[in-house]
């Protein structure tokens, strides 16, 4: 029992720490983590895993451990912001696949990508014929970015002399059935106004109301509570 209540109370602690380094490295998204950051992500969290089942109450060194790591990861990020020269050594930089017709093979073999692996790449971003592509760039992510020939790209409004209203984003007033005050008095709202236009949308109550919106243009969108599944499976 004494172990167990041990080994509880050094998760929490792991928990806490494993906390502490994301608020101090910062939040990205896993397609924007550098190869090292990933690997570097991987390490600590093995290393509190480690830390959380130390019986032999030697805890302090995997804690240590990870503290280093973090501070690396953090100085790191630092130099990169700072120097472009330590950002290309730290984060790496763009390597060009293909450019206007020409795949590059010495550069497929540095990034370790074999041409299957590139033609995969190219279909999962929906390009299923290489000719219709300008140039392919992997990014320091390790993603790789396309860029279509200027006839086989998709028209925007100001190709067709086109000037579109530009949407702003929605306000969120209402989720699960509570007020969000300071979003309503943001889009120059009152209760009155928000009970009312929910009445107008057929919700009586509140508390029905899983998410209501405004828009710039001050229309309501009100989703209520069905109480019901979908069990439909349309994408089997």
């Amino acid at each position: 029992m004494q172990e167990i209540l041990y080994i509880c109370a050094l998760s929490l602690g792991s928990i806490v720490v494993l906390f502490l380094l994301t608020k101090i490295m910062g939040y990205r998204q896993m397609s924007e983590l550098s190869m090292f950051d990933y690997v570097n992500g991987i390490t600590i969290g093995s290393i509190a895993a480690e830390m959380s089942t130390s019986l032999d109450e030697n805890f302090v060194q995997p804690l240590v451990a990870m503290i280093v790591y973090g501070v690396v990861s953090v100085i790191l990020a630092y130099l990169s912001t700072k120097s472009m020269a330590a950002r290309k050594i730290i984060t790496g930089k763009p390597l060009i696949l293909m450019d206007k017709g020409t795949i590059y093979e010495k550069n497929l073999k540095k990034a370790k990508i074999d041409i299957n692996e590139f033609l995969t790449q190219c279909r999962v971003s929906g390009y299923f014929d290489v000719s219709k592509i300008q140039t392919a760039i992997l990014e320091d992510n390790g993603k790789v970015s396309f860029l279509p020939l200027e006839a086989d790209r998709p028209a925007t409004p100001s190709d067709l002399n086109i000037e579109p209203k530009q949407e702003m984003m929605s306000a969120n007033l209402v989720i699960d059935g509570k007020i969000l005050w300071k979003n309503l008095r943001h889009a120059g709202k009152d209760e009155n106004w928000l009970m009312n236009q929910l009445k107008a949308n057929g919700a009586d109550d509140i508390k029905d109301v899983i998410l209501a919106t405004c828009s710039d243009e001050n229309k309501l969108n009100v989703f209520v509570k069905t109480g019901k599944q979908m069990n439909l499976d349309v994408f089997m």
